[in-house]
């Protein structure tokens, strides 16, 4: 199996995806808790910025891969890429909206195990690209 820039992509956000359900669930309030106080606390953190900036250059280097690597199916993972842009904009322009979706989902016991199951579904779904497509 050769790899390359997809097969990368797919199980780094794959990975990304498993760890911090794992996280979710074996920490539970503790999580939750972090995650209100310090990764998304009342002010705006800074990380937020260079987040934004990485997000938007891992969706323009995407592009750029679809367009010089000879890879069959790319365009798939540049769609999905680039629909991080939502959660990005929300974060840099509507930072005080984002946090309050996510104390509501964080708090929701239903919403949490929506949010689980459709990112555990992804994160098969990228490692299934990552192997039998890219």
């Amino acid at each position: 199996m050769e790899f390359n820039y997809f097969s990368y992509l797919c199980f780094t956000w794959a990975a990304a995806g498993v760890v911090t359900r794992v996280l979710m669930v074996t920490m539970g309030d503790r999580w939750n808790k972090w995650e209100m106080e310090r990764a998304y606390s009342s002010q705006k953190p800074a990380w937020i910025y260079a987040v934004g900036v990485l997000g938007l250059f891992v969706i323009a280097l995407t592009w750029y891969q679809v367009f010089n690597l000879d890879v069959r199916y790319s365009w798939i993972m540049a769609v999905f890429v680039s629909l991080t842009t939502i959660k990005l904009s929300a974060l840099l322009f509507k930072y005080d909206q984002f946090r309050q979706f996510a104390s509501e989902t964080l708090s929701n016991p239903q919403k949490m195990k929506k949010l689980n199951i459709s990112v555990l579904t992804i994160s098969i779904i990228f490692i299934a690209l990552g192997l039998f497509v890219y």
